[in-house]
């Protein structure tokens, strides 16, 4: 029998794009490396091939990966713990995905620590997700806003913030002509490159983006910029970003799309490439692509809403543009009655892209710079990892599982 910690992990497809699948991996990948600790996985929130198990090569047995539709259900959660055995139940995505899991909470806590991983990500307070806070052993969350919230709900929870990370040994400025022959090769040599790294989904404004691109275009000069969107550009839940250049007339190499999946050190290049990384959602978690491309010394232009807020400034230096919201939106559903959206307007979007077109490539490149230390010192991956090693471990030896299990005080889910 192994004296390793047994995680069970509910989130996003470990190996998938997205920002959560890709913490997620890292979190994982980080600890797996300290040799304390065995995984094995749901990886939702994606199509699959096959339902079958999948074991990572490098970690064996150490690390399975079960695909499940959506983000599995209560019966498939119900028999990995009974057979797995797990110490502890690992869980990241928004709250509103997760109500049945909670409802799960009095038949899992009895044996096993739950721990969520947050990433509500906006004003005002989200009163109705108190039950939820209060049915986990430990919440751990990516920002500040969303630790905010948290204590202001729910006060009683145990909380830590551990914010999202970059490996920044991936993720870093790469020499001058190395780019420069990149950049010549893709005929990119002498333009302001604009990356978009993003999933195309109504909330990350995709449209919007290259609508309001043109705008800018109009003024500087349709030659002198590039918007590279790394994304599916007819995603079912999106746009057809395709259709919408044509309609615009941006065919002429002024809007591009990457649609391959693409690794770590391929995507820093493209950072690297690129004058300016762009993010105008109208919520964000977090917004891991911003992160990476500061890491790699490339300023940033974001919504000042969410997990974003806290990467293009520190309080006193700025590492790009934050765009304060003009107005706000209102969405929900039965489930979630309001989630607030923070939405920016054409004008200051365009503004924000001809002062950072204007200040030229040394003023920019001072702004990412500054922006590399400030996530060195703040994002640092080894820090993120030895924040969750030490979490995990605490909870493991404090709180116990299945015949060791402690301090367990059941808190049935209801509505209010």
């Amino acid at each position: 029998m192994s004296d390793k910690i047994k995680i069970f992990t509910i989130s996003d497809h470990p190996l998938s794009p997205s920002g959560v699948g890709t913490q997620t991996k890292y979190i994982i990948e980080g600890l797996l490396k300290t040799g304390k600790y065995q995984f094995v996985s749901f990886g939702g929130a994606i199509k699959h091939n096959s339902h079958q198990p999948q074991k990572t090569e490098q970690w064996g047995e150490d690390w399975v990966i079960w695909p499940v539709d959506g983000y599995g259900t209560p019966d498939q959660v119900r028999s990995m713990i009974h057979q797995q055995r797990p110490d502890i139940l690992w869980f990241m995505t928004d709250p509103r995905f997760y109500i049945w899991l909670w409802q799960l909470e009095h038949e899992i806590r009895p044996h096993i620590p739950m721990v969520y991983y947050h990433v509500w990500d906006n004003y005002p307070y989200p009163r109705f997700n108190i039950p939820y806070y209060r049915s986990n052993d430990h919440v751990a969350c990516i920002s500040k806003l969303t630790h905010d919230i948290l204590q202001t709900v729910a006060p009683k929870t145990n909380s830590s913030y551990i914010p999202h990370a970059v490996d920044e040994n991936i993720f870093k400025p790469l020499p001058e002509e190395e780019i420069r022959g990149f950049k010549e090769a893709k005929n990119l040599d002498g333009k302001l490159i604009c990356f978009w790294n993003n999933r195309n989904a109504r909330r990350k404004q995709s449209g919007s983006l290259i609508y309001w691109f043109k705008e800018f275009l109009d003024k500087v000069g349709s030659d002198k910029a590039t918007l590279i969107m790394h994304t599916d550009p007819k995603d079912v839940h999106g746009q057809d970003l395709e259709a919408i250049i044509h309609e615009l007339g941006l065919t002429d190499g002024q809007v591009l799309f990457s649609k391959e999946k693409v690794g770590p050190a391929d995507l820093a290049m493209v950072y690297n490439m690129a004058d300016i990384t762009i993010n105008i959602s109208d919520a964000e978690g977090f917004g891991l692509a911003t992160l990476e491309s500061l890491s790699c010394g490339t300023p940033i232009i974001v919504n000042m809403t969410g997990g974003l807020q806290e990467q293009v400034t520190d309080g006193e230096r700025w590492f790009g543009v934050g765009i304060e919201p003009s107005s706000k939106a209102i969405i929900g559903s039965q489930q979630v009655p309001y989630i607030y959206e923070d939405r920016i307007n054409k004008e200051d979007f365009v503004n924000a892209l001809v002062k950072m077109y204007e200040m030229g490539p040394a003023a920019r490149k001072e702004l990412g710079s500054a922006g590399r230390a400030y996530t060195q010192k703040n994002f640092n991956f080894d820090n993120f990892v030895e924040q969750w090693d030490h979490l995990l471990t605490d909870i493991n030896e404090e709180l116990g599982s299945w015949d060791s299990r402690t301090n367990y005080q059941s808190y049935e889910v209801r509505t209010f």
